[in-house]
């Protein structure tokens, strides 16, 4: 993360930045994201860690199989799922 942010780019992808990380690093990372984003940084994050999405997010994509199924806030997205598919996955269930 240091290395890409020491370029500047005006996007960054991050593909789960704390996984398998203990909490106490989690959660350094987790606020040096929000900085970059405090600075302008466009953070675009894979992750299945629902906490982090719901502490982090704006936004929430939510892909199946492939597909895109939900684009919305994240406040509307966790509040209520639109697709039966994201509804299961945030209830905890495994979503085939």
């Amino acid at each position: 993360i240091a290395r890409a942010w020491s370029l500047r780019p005006e996007v960054l992808f991050l593909d789960e930045p704390t996984s398998q990380l203990d909490p106490g690093a989690t959660r350094q990372i987790e606020e040096m994201l929000a900085a970059l984003r405090g600075e302008g940084m466009t953070l675009v994050m894979a992750t299945h860690d629902m906490g982090q999405a719901r502490r982090l997010a704006d936004r929430v994509l939510f892909l199946h199989r492939g597909r895109l199924v939900e684009d919305a806030e994240a406040r509307t997205f966790f509040a209520g799922p639109a697709s039966p598919e994201a509804r299961a996955f945030i209830a905890g269930d495994l979503v085939w």
